[in-house]
């Protein structure tokens, strides 16, 4: 695959071979040939477990300090005062059941996270097919089933981030903009792979953590010596 002339130019200042500390590989990205848009500075973190077994699933929450940079759309399946909280909460979107066939029939996907109250589950569960594959199934662990939407709400707005493995046992997390600077973007890595290294479950044996990289959205990838 031919590369870009900018991404040719990016690799330049990385060694592919070196591990490089956390500061080190964020102001190497900082240096590299910008694109028009504000990159988001990506985290790929493969662990030393199975996540075919349900004991070995890493899967969390965290608020990042900084925000990701990304202003987060919230649907919110609610009724009754619970849809007029969170309205009041700033909710972009709010429903029951009329939301399922616009979802279902239309493709409808203007947002980026889903919250409903507990009561709602029996609806939200009839959307399991179309909103599970693009991980917007509402779930108790990531705190976006809840009776307490403005609490919900309010993390998903200022920066709060779910990481979860994929089937290759990887977690793939956008962790902040390069216009952040080194200094807010380290706040926030070194607040979402502590997150990571505290989830480690109990059945996980063996090396936990097996490598760390960070990228920009169009630019190469940097090893972390995350030891």
């Amino acid at each position: 695959m031919k590369r870009g002339k900018r991404y040719q130019e990016s690799s330049k200042l990385v060694d592919s071979k070196k591990l490089y500390s956390a500061k080190e590989a964020i102001e190497i990205i900082e240096k590299m040939p910008q694109p028009k848009f504000d990159q988001t500075v990506e985290l790929h973190v493969k662990l030393g477990v199975d996540s075919k077994h349900a004991d070995q699933q890493v899967r969390g929450t965290v608020v990042l300090p900084n925000g990701t940079g990304k202003t987060q759309k919230v649907l919110v399946f609610a009724k009754g005062p619970k849809a007029e909280e969170a309205q009041k909460a700033g909710a972009d979107y709010v429903g029951a059941e009329e939301l399922i066939p616009k979802i279902q029939n239309e493709n409808w996907f203007d947002y980026d996270v889903v919250v409903a109250t507990p009561d709602m589950m029996g609806v939200v569960g009839r959307l399991g097919k179309v909103l599970g594959p693009k991980g917007l199934m509402p779930n108790p662990k990531s705190g976006t089933v809840t009776m307490d939407v403005t609490k919900a709400i309010n993390e998903i707005k200022s920066g709060k981030v779910e990481y979860r493995l994929d089937k290759n046992n990887i977690i793939h997390l956008g962790f902040g903009k390069v216009s952040f600077g080194a200094d807010k973007l380290l706040e926030n890595y070194d607040v979402i792979i502590n997150a990571i290294i505290k989830a480690k479950p109990a059945a996980a044996k063996g090396q936990y953590i097996k490598s760390v990289s960070i990228a920009p959205t169009m630019g190469p990838g940097l090893y972390i010596d995350q030891k």
